[in-house]
């Protein structure tokens, strides 16, 4: 208690006190303006109250969100459901009409991937988790466009426009993780599983071809394409890829182009809810059966089980594994660690070099 008396200390702790209620309610801002800019829709979980815990860790206060509680998410369905393909078009309608919303809301979510879409027993998926999310804003001078953080997407769902720290990225980058949850419905588990920046990159590469301003006009100007090396004669093949997997063309020709390296060539949200996938026979179906059962599919339920099961597809027929970077090809490229479930991290190989783990 004396302490407390030392004015210098006290003034210290209070600065202290006020910066964790600050960082607390930037994250509740940005939850609750994301969510209640878009409520023409039922796609987005709702907040029912903010409590304070009655025993904080020492003078930090802590708070909790709670919202509404969803019976499964999709990150741990995958892993225990087989999805029929009525059942895979509803999910993928109902998620495209969410992002729908928030794009036409301006809101980017900036971290769209499985275990942050849910489903209720009603057979409502709903987008969950705004802490990364954002109101975009228009720049005032046209010659400097606003600049947004690089920390943000669960490094398996990052776009690679991110990934080259480009700082000016906009609605694009959730279409992208669209793509890559999409893909995720016929293979049960993240399609590209890098360890860090460098492998999710060359992962992308492989599967999206190389990334030359041919490609991606424009992408010179970042100053991190400039200083990396990157591959400049891996040819695209999304497609045959994914073919073996999926029998709709429609549905491979929707990831492929929602798995596009421009950003500015990705479908949007409504050219995506336009596409032939979803006019095409079987008719969307509903997500309700998901809860007959009264079980509850949950990622950190069943992570465990599916990090053993994604360990070991990694030597069946469908997976292809190889290096990225051809002989004579070096990546220079340097970034911080990436973000992602710490249950669901796949090994580094023993030789450390970056394998393909796309199927």
């Amino acid at each position: 208690m004396a302490l407390l008396q030392d004015d210098s200390y006290r003034a210290e702790l209070l600065s202290d006190l006020q910066a964790d209620y600050t960082k607390f309610f930037t994250m509740a801002e940005r939850e609750l303006e994301g969510i209640s800019k878009t409520k023409p829709v039922d796609q987005y979980v709702r907040l029912q109250k903010i409590g304070q815990a009655n025993a904080g860790n020492g003078f930090k206060p802590q708070f909790y969100l709670v919202f509404e509680f969803c019976d499964h998410d999709l990150a741990g369905l995958s892993q225990q459901i087989d999805f029929t393909e009525p059942v895979k078009k509803a999910i993928m309608k109902q998620l495209l009409t969410g992002v729908f919303y928030l794009h036409l809301n301006n809101v980017l979510h900036r971290d769209l991937k499985a275990a942050n879409i849910l489903i209720d027993k009603n057979g409502i998926l709903k987008i969950a988790d705004f802490g990364l999310a954002r109101t975009t804003v228009a720049s005032i001078r046209p010659d400097r466009p606003t600049r947004y953080t690089g920390r943000v997407v669960t490094l398996w769902y990052r776009p690679p426009e991110i990934l080259l720290n480009d700082r000016h990225y906009g609605k694009p980058v959730d279409m992208w993780g669209a793509g890559c949850i999409m893909a995720e419905l016929w293979t049960k588990y993240p399609i590209m599983q890098g360890d860090n920046e460098i492998s999710q990159l060359n992962l992308i590469i492989n599967l999206c071809g190389s990334i030359t301003p041919e490609i991606w006009p424009g992408v010179e100007r970042l100053e991190t394409f400039r200083e990396a090396r990157l591959p400049q004669d891996i040819k695209r093949h999304v497609r045959e890829k994914l073919t073996p997997k999926i029998s709709s063309l429609a549905a491979v020709d929707l990831i492929d182009q929602l798995l596009v390296l421009d950003p500015s060539k990705r479908l949007d949200a409504e050219q995506a809810l336009s596409h032939d996938y979803f006019y095409e026979d079987p008719p969307v179906g509903d997500l309700r059966s998901f809860s007959k059962s009264g079980t509850s599919y949950l990622e950190f339920l069943s992570s465990n089980n599916a990090r053993g099961r994604m360990l070991q597809g990694a030597n069946r027929p469908g997976i292809v594994r190889g290096p990225v970077v051809g002989p004579g090809q070096q990546m220079n490229y340097l970034s911080g660690p990436g973000i992602m479930h710490p249950n669901r991290r796949p090994p580094l190989p023993d030789d450390n070099s970056y394998y393909e783990r796309v199927f």
